[in-house]
């Protein structure tokens, strides 16, 4: 990524004081005796290598290379690798812009990393350690097994085969990296908009809720409210970022559905009571937190994601739908999520 194509924002976060926060607030892990902590970690990182083949067989993405060690890590570990990524992808340096702001602004990113990293299970990291890096985190996939009360070994392979999927998705298409730091760039790129625009905006937002008018390329909500307040590049970079989540979160469900009947015996029981936690409810002010971090976007994505993957493979293969892969361009538009015969009319 070039320096003139950086996110703005990286020079107001003092990232060093994130981490710090972040690993500081992050939950105590649940607690487990030393044999029960070493036999979870060993066997996620054992797990991570066992899924890779099987999830390239299933996807027909194979770039050929070794299989990478994945990182089973605690949740302030965790943090500390998030706040590491957020600074590459922003182009923060270890100069921050204003002191007060860098510092309020890097207490509030370290809360936010520590309110998440007790729900995550774990994550592809494109820009991580020499240019990606599979990170697991091992409490919180003890703490979900325990609470949905299904096989250890099991459901640690179920976590792994998501996650290695996007892993896979990334380096056998290198491209996607870029693509996902160019929108992020002009999704925080400063416009030089005047208030007086971007309070008219919000106006016609809130107009448009009270009348139950929205459109459906404007949804409600907060992703609605983000699309009300920005210009029209930021709402096109949005749109991408939305698009290109939806289908890797949608592919890597529909992966571990496909791979998992023959190596995880009990898939059906665990995505039975995954979906169901995933769709419980939950207390209100932990609904609104939720909400403003993005939570119930991701949750939408998975499911949207995956109807969108399940149809087109149905209809043309797998090898087919791999054309999806081919640059920017074949990935799906935002109304073809909905109605994925328009994106096979369109790029098959």
């Amino acid at each position: 990524m070039s320096d003139s194509s950086k996110l703005t924002i990286g020079g107001a976060v003092d990232w060093e004081l994130a981490a710090t926060v972040g690993a500081k607030l992050a939950r105590p892990a649940p607690a487990t005796t030393d044999y029960t902590r070493d036999q979870a970690v060993a066997q996620l990182a054992e797990l991570a290598r066992r899924a890779e083949q099987p999830v390239r067989e299933v996807t027909g993405l194979n770039e050929g290379a070794d299989i990478t060690e994945a990182r089973v890590v605690d949740r302030p570990q965790w943090v500390r690798a998030a706040t590491g990524s957020m600074r590459v992808m922003t182009g923060g340096g270890d100069t921050p812009g204003g002191f007060l702001t860098s510092k309020l602004t890097g207490a509030q990113t370290g809360a936010v990393l520590a309110f998440i990293s007790s729900g995550i299970l774990g994550q592809y990291d494109p820009f991580g350690v020499s240019g990606g890096e599979l990170l697991l985190v091992y409490p919180n996939v003890i703490a979900v097994e325990r609470q949905l009360q299904v096989d250890p070994t099991d459901f640690r392979f179920w976590v792994c085969l998501h996650e290695v999927t996007h892993r896979v998705q990334f380096r056998a298409n290198p491209w996607l990296a870029e693509h996902m730091s160019s929108s992020l760039a002009t999704l925080t790129h400063d416009a030089g908009e005047q208030v007086g625009e971007v309070v008219g905006r919000l106006a016609a937002y809130v107009r448009d809720q009270r009348k139950g008018g929205v459109a459906e390329q404007n949804p409600g909500g907060v992703v609605g409210l983000l699309r009300a307040v920005q210009a029209e590049p930021q709402r096109q970079a949005l749109d991408r970022l939305l698009v290109l989540g939806t289908l890797l979160e949608g592919h890597a469900e529909h992966v571990m559905d496909a791979v998992g009947p023959a190596v995880v015996p009990s898939v059906a029981t665990i995505r039975a009571r995954f979906d169901h936690r995933r769709q419980r409810k939950q207390p209100p002010l932990q609904r609104i937190i939720r909400a403003l971090l993005g939570f119930e976007a991701k949750m939408n994505q998975y499911t949207r994601g995956k109807a969108f993957v399940d149809e087109v493979v149905g209809r043309v293969g797998m090898a087919r739908f791999n054309t999806i892969w081919t640059s920017a361009q074949t990935l799906p538009l935002p109304p073809e999520i909905e109605e994925p015969q328009r994106w096979i009319d369109r790029v098959l």
